[in-house]
């Protein structure tokens, strides 16, 4: 058996249409690929199985420590979508410490799904949360392609196979 590897995320950084926001945001919620399961049942079968029929809508969070003039203003726009890039960096560890440093990257094409309130608490930071939609989702780690997603195009890859290719093209489109 091999050295045991343990992976930790512990920070991250956000960038707006490319524009670092690090010191700004507080704290980040990626969408998650969450695939829409169908029930199936049919005659000799004994039971139910459940069988991929698409993927859900991608939602995500950003929670600000403060607003930003610049951010909302590119932000705030429901009509346009905006490049969102959460960035972190994955600490490996084995006996001896720390063996790796590994960058994780997601890129998405999002929009807001409004422009935040705003919480006062006396004495406190306010808090500001903006929540969004994705319509393009990749995820990279070390520099390989793991999982991208595509609504628009119909485009859904695992390490950098096209699974819904055959799809596409029996649709003709």
């Amino acid at each position: 058996m091999g050295e045991i590897k343990i992976n930790r995320i512990t920070n991250a950084n956000c960038y707006v249409e490319g524009g670092s926001l690090l010191g700004q945001v507080k704290e980040m919620d990626a969408p998650e690929v969450k695939f829409k399961m169908a029930e199936h049942g049919a005659i000799g079968l004994v039971g139910s199985i459940e069988l991929p029929s698409g993927i859900d809508k991608l939602e995500g969070k950003i929670r600000w420590n403060s607003l930003y003039v610049d951010v909302l203003k590119t932000l705030s726009n429901p009509f346009t979508s905006v490049k969102l890039q959460f960035r972190a960096n994955i600490d490996q560890y084995q006996a001896g410490g720390i063996v790796a440093q590994i960058p994780v990257v997601i890129y998405m094409t999002a929009q807001m799904k409004g422009v935040p309130a705003v919480n006062f608490k006396q004495h406190d930071n306010a808090e500001v949360e903006t929540t969004f939609g994705a319509t393009y989702y990749k995820l990279t780690i070390g520099g390989v392609d793991v999982v991208e997603y595509d609504a628009f195009a119909n485009i859904y890859k695992v390490a950098g196979v096209d699974t819904l290719a055959g799809y596409r093209a029996n649709i003709g489109g």
